[in-house]
């Protein structure tokens, strides 16, 4: 393998020296996802141990020579290009045409509309926080389990600071500094060290609400999931809720909706149950409440939260979660026409 990887190496020498090869078709046989070099390195675990070092250094100065070559290559393209352009100063320019919101803002500023309707105001808070409104004042206590459900990046490696994993440490500043009622919404970017596949990524966004006030009930929390649904993804809009833990609320559950199953990205999505999971919920512990200065004896509220993309992924039939982060201009100008 090792004799094989040498000879690519000289044959991209050969194409760095006549500059041959167009640069698509370069990057295409040797730098792709199903390019020769990305099949030498998962060839990297068949490989003896005694070979594993030598192997490694030649695949990465395959690498590293084939990405200089791609340089090279692309380079001299525009050079050319640019040399038998001819410019006409009289010519008009081509109409760049009409921008249009991304999916996700486009998503976000319909539920944040849906909720004022209800009377819902818009909080916003910092994303680098500290321990306390990121986790203490939510019930998260030192050391406890239920802090391994968030996979926090923290902030040079201080643990009392870090990007926050939730919009909840927004609604507890909105319990600090105001005395119920509170009827809030929390829409803002979360950030989670979570695989990237075409259902997680590790930055999203959130948006989060929360209703404190004397005798709300689980009841009422239905009832607004339950609006939310109908406004949002049509009339009678099939839901369910399923028992869940979190440490900010008690009783809590997830909230599903049913997306359908019509076609194989619907499959797909759904795991081929034709649910989708879109929010989690439920009512404010007692402990929360007392955090943020609340008497619990008092008052009682609900509380969800929502991401962003997978409703978006529902509303535009979006296969790869993926796609919104790329920024690849052939998926953004699907939204130019409003879509």
């Amino acid at each position: 393998m090792i004799e094989t990887i040498n000879a690519v190496i000289e044959e991209v020498k050969a194409i760095q020296k006549d500059r041959s090869m167009e640069p698509e078709a370069f990057r295409m046989k040797y730098l792709a996802k199903k390019g020769l070099i990305t099949n030498f390195f998962q060839e990297f675990k068949s490989v003896p141990n005694e070979q594993k070092r030598e192997y490694g250094q030649v695949i990465n100065t395959l690498k590293n020579l084939a990405e200089d070559v791609y340089g090279a290559l692309k380079a001299d393209a525009g050079s050319s290009a640019a040399g038998t352009r001819i410019e006409d100063p009289t010519k008009r320019t081509e109409s760049l045409g009409f921008g249009q919101k991304h999916p996700i803002s486009s998503v976000r500023d319909e539920i944040i509309e849906i909720f004022s309707r209800v009377g819902f105001d818009v909080s916003e808070g910092p994303e680098i926080e500290d321990d306390w409104h990121n986790f203490s004042a939510l019930n998260f206590p030192e050391e406890h389990p239920a802090r391994d459900m968030q996979d926090t990046f923290f902030v040079a490696k201080d643990p009392d600071w870090a990007l926050r994993t939730h919009t909840s440490s927004v609604q507890v500043r909105a319990m600090e500094k105001q005395q119920p009622p509170i009827r809030t919404i929390s829409p803002g970017r979360v950030f989670r060290n979570e695989a990237i596949s075409t259902r997680s990524h590790c930055m999203f966004h959130q948006i989060e609400g929360l209703y404190i006030d004397k005798d709300v009930s689980f009841a009422d929390l239905k009832q607004m999931i339950q609006y939310f649904a109908d406004s949002f993804f049509g009339k009678d809009t099939k839901i369910r809720l399923r028992p869940s833990y979190f440490p900010f609320t008690e009783p809590s559950a997830e909230v599903d909706i049913y997306w359908g199953l019509e076609n194989e990205i619907d499959y797909r999505i759904t795991k081929g149950t034709g649910w989708l999971e879109i929010m989690g919920c439920g009512m404010v512990d007692p402990n929360v409440l007392s955090a943020c200065g609340i008497d619990p004896e008092v008052y009682s509220g609900y509380a969800f939260g929502m991401g962003i993309e997978r409703i978006a992924m529902n509303r535009y039939q979006i296969p790869d979660l993926r796609m919104y982060f790329e920024n690849d201009i052939r998926f953004l100008q699907l939204f130019e026409s409003g879509l």
